[in-house]
């Protein structure tokens, strides 16, 4: 299993599939073709369908000014392409083709060449089913996910995560202190903000709770969708979850900022064996691979936080996924927004409450972390493709913008 710095990366959203995987792809290309005075990049799939909103053909003009380009929306699908976040990059030179590549945005802003050995980054992890990592810990009596990942990761990773944890931080902050409406036309307006301060003069601990972590959730999904730096938690459009609900436990003193820093130690894993053994991708298998592999990311962190075994982390993942399945992503009108902000807010509360009933049932559990991701990733397969980031299902298909005007 790699690394969990693939989980993590650092970068400006509003997609990790359809921005961060393409402008990757795009500066790979233009390093490899210097002689290039033209580049044109054909999108298929999900990346063709809802490219406009997430700002696919934005981000690859950025990266391609430098020469003529041109970015074409397909609106057929070549029977020899199978992912369906799938680009064609031609190169040419005085009017001859001087190059070709097809890519693939496999989710969490990563690509894979075809024609190229997957994976850029090596194996760090011999272990690679939550049932593995739990028989090897219980070998050698290690008794948290934070220390499996030193062992195989070394200390310098907790560097790389107290970054990972600043910019959380961060992308909470900025959102919180911003207002205004998100881009694209659908008039959504920013309430993060708004959520933190409407405290009720007879608010109980539990509507504080909900009030905060959601305030927190919609900050950094605000953020994304507004093309702010955030962190992939396994994703762009996920990326309000686990930040919402680490920063809303340190913050009620239950967890010192190194324990945090731990704790997204053992929520990397969680999320690279969704990646490795299911998938990450809206557009593969529908948002229960983003959402949903969040939430269970979000979870075992916090089972950790509290104190819970080894055998609870586990559950607290495996609930947090279990009850996603199915979850389709339908974006309306492409945008990283509806429902994408309040979905953010939901499982970063579902988190919690998955974490809570860890406590009290882990020795009536029937079903391993292994198995749900084994059947996430078997129910988004079989996902209708118009549930699986096309804009073409659900919610996307029946919101009329000029019916509804300014309407949320």
């Amino acid at each position: 299993m790699k690394s969990i710095r693939d989980i993590y990366k650092i970068g400006k959203g509003p997609s990790s599939s359809h921005t961060m995987g393409p402008e990757r792809a795009a500066r790979l290309f233009l390093s490899e073709h210097p002689e290039a005075d033209r580049i044109r990049v054909i999108l298929y799939g999900s990346l063709s369908k809802t490219g406009v909103g997430h700002g696919t053909d934005r981000v690859l003009q950025e990266v391609l000014s430098s020469v003529e380009n041109e970015i074409v929306f397909s609106k057929e699908q070549p029977q020899d392409v199978t992912h369906p976040n799938t680009m064609d990059f031609f190169a040419y030179k005085e009017g001859q083709e001087t190059g070709h590549i097809r890519v693939e945005s496999i989710g969490g802003g990563d690509i894979v060449v075809q024609g190229r050995e997957k994976g850029q980054s090596e194996e760090v992890y011999p272990e690679n089913s939550f049932a593995e990592i739990k028989d090897f810990c219980k070998w050698r009596y290690i008794t948290t996910l934070s220390e499996y990942v030193e062992m195989n990761e070394g200390p310098e990773i907790w560097d790389f995560l107290r970054e990972v944890w600043e910019t959380m931080k961060r992308s909470i902050n900025d959102g919180l202190s911003t207002t205004g409406i998100l881009p694209g036309g659908l008039n959504v307006q920013r309430r993060a903000k708004h959520l933190l301060e409407q405290q009720l003069p007879t608010e109980v601990a539990q509507v504080r709770e909900c009030r905060i972590i959601c305030a927190y959730a919609f900050a950094v999904s605000e953020q994304n969708a507004d093309n702010g730096t955030i962190v992939t938690a396994p994703t762009c459009g996920a990326a309000g979850v686990l930040p919402a609900v680490l920063r809303y436990i340190h913050e009620t003193g239950r967890a010192t900022e190194e324990q945090v820093i731990r704790a997204l130690g053992t929520a990397g894993i969680i999320g690279n064996l969704a990646k490795r053994n299911a998938s990450i991708s809206g557009a593969e298998c529908g948002c229960q691979a983003e959402v949903g592999v969040a939430c269970a990311m979000a979870a075992a962190a916090s089972a950790e936080l509290y104190g819970l075994s080894l055998d609870q982390v586990e559950y607290a993942a495996e609930i947090s996924l279990e009850h996603h399945l199915g979850l389709t992503c339908d974006p309306i009108c492409g945008l990283v927004q509806i429902p994408c902000i309040e979905r953010n807010a939901v499982a970063a509360m579902r988190a919690m409450n998955a974490c809570n009933l860890s406590y009290f049932l882990c020795g009536t559990r029937n079903i391993s972390y292994d198995m749900v991701c084994k059947a996430m990733y078997e129910t988004g397969l079989n996902l209708s493709h118009q549930y699986k980031e096309t804009s073409e299902g659900g919610l996307a298909r029946f919101y009329n913008r000029r019916r509804s005007g300014t309407r949320q």
